[in-house]
């Protein structure tokens, strides 16, 4: 069964295989949110992997669109440094993010010694150890918000699951008042979002209330640095030696990152497990014939959905790759979601597969110092719903096409109808 069903992708295919090459752009949100951007990874890789492109919103940037030259990328932070940024920008964002944003850059946005520093901070956070101890917290929630689902109605499986449930696990790891736990999704949401999509409406209300974020973790900061250590991320950060005297647009800086990544990736790879075993349903019978699949379908899931569908770098030098010379100062895009879906390194690519053989082998989490920090709780919180779902609900069907987000960095998803038909 295809992956993808969407009624305009023959035309996308089309127009992908027939543009001449010199000016085919990859980088359209617009194609995100219809689903059919997939034709025109499948040319790049195949005849341009590395590729310049000038045109439409973004700044002039290469795109790398094969699993190997992205692994390549990923793993030279001298050759390709972050601390220009790490995902594309239009010149308006560009023009907020280094004239109005009151943030610096956070620690993935930073180069070695820096980086080494700030990232040493917060790992403790989502060490082994801390996760086992949060599972049980998580696996209580779990089980009340699919508890609390209705049988027989649709519902928005996006906000009644996805981003409840991330937003229960941001809020206690910085440890945020639980009863406004869903700011932490809306302020993720202003962070990723650009003027009319989402809830941001201009530049001028984004920073407004991407101060009130910053703000409201200055409070907890102050709190926090002069009371006993605690295990939560702004605890972490105030105690830690290193990182205790560091400056206000720093930690907002580090706030932001921590924010988006801990809420939109696994929100929206929760959302994609739903998605994807209803467009492969004979994964879906194979996963609740045997639920010891979840790992493995976790792990598939991620690859599939890829909820960062790039990252940016920036040339420290002029280098070599296939024929091409990316100059010093350029911008350099590594398409997560190109090289995961590479037939020349992955098998079948293009379908979920949950009990594919070395299922781990993605491009999702990024290789080297940028390696997600938080990657293993994700996985622990996709495992757990998954687990806990199986226990209760014989299906859960999806009802009609997802909403998808406005974004080509976000791979996400608005709303997602579905309807669970009974319980066991």
């Amino acid at each position: 069964m295809k992956d993808i069903t969407d009624p305009k992708l023959d035309e996308a295919r089309h127009a992908a295989w027939s543009e001449p090459l010199d000016g085919l752009n990859v980088a359209v949100r617009e194609r995100f949110v219809d689903n059919t951007m997939w034709p025109y990874f499948d040319r790049l890789r195949a005849e341009s992997p590395v590729h310049w492109c000038d045109t439409g919103d973004f700044v002039p940037h290469w795109s790398i669109t094969r699993y190997k030259d992205i692994v390549a990328v990923d793993s030279d932070f001298e050759t390709f440094s972050s601390a220009e940024g790490i995902s594309l920008q239009t010149p308006e964002s560009l023009d907020f993010i280094r004239n109005r944003r009151p943030a610096k850059n956070s620690f993935i946005a930073m180069d070695p010694p820096e980086h080494d520093v700030q990232r040493k901070a917060v790992s403790p956070a989502v060490a082994p150890t801390n996760l086992r101890n949060m599972e049980p917290i998580l696996r209580e929630r779990a089980q009340k918000l699919l508890d609390d689902l209705p049988i027989g109605e649709k519902f928005d499986w996006v906000d009644r699951v996805s981003k409840e449930f991330t937003a229960m696990t941001l809020a206690t790891l910085f440890d945020f008042p639980f009863e406004d736990r869903r700011m932490l999704t809306y302020w993720s949401d202003i962070f990723t979002n650009v003027p009319g999509h989402g809830p941001v409406t201009s530049w001028d209300q984004k920073l407004e209330e991407t101060t009130k974020c910053f703000d409201a973790f200055a409070e907890l900061w102050n709190q926090r640095v002069n009371a006993e250590p605690g295990i939560d991320l702004v605890s972490m950060l105030a105690h830690n030696p290193m990182t205790r005297n560091m400056d206000r647009q720093t930690f907002n800086g580090n706030l932001g990152l921590l924010i988006i990544g801990g809420n939109d990736t696994t929100r929206n790879t929760l959302s994609g497990s739903v998605y994807a075993l209803n467009k492969f349903p004979g994964e879906y019978d194979k996963l609740r014939a045997n639920p010891s699949l979840i790992p493995s379908m976790v792990s598939e899931t991620i690859r599939w959905q890829t909820p960062l569908a790039h990252m940016a770098r920036t040339a420290t030098r002029d280098v070599e790759m296939h024929g091409k010379t990316i100059r010093k100062g350029d911008w350099v895009v590594m398409w997560y979601i190109s090289g995961n879906r590479d037939d020349d390194q992955i098998e079948r690519p293009n379908d979920y597969w949950i009990d594919r053989p070395k299922v781990r082998n993605h491009l999702s989490f990024g290789f080297g110092i940028h390696r997600c920090v938080g990657n293993r709780l994700a996985e622990l919180q996709l495992t757990i719903l998954w687990e806990e779902i199986l226990k209760r609900f014989p299906t859960i069907e999806l009802l009609e096409e997802p909403e998808r987000t406005y974004s080509c960095f976000i791979k996400g998803y608005e709303t997602l109808p579905v309807i669970i038909p009974e319980r066991l």
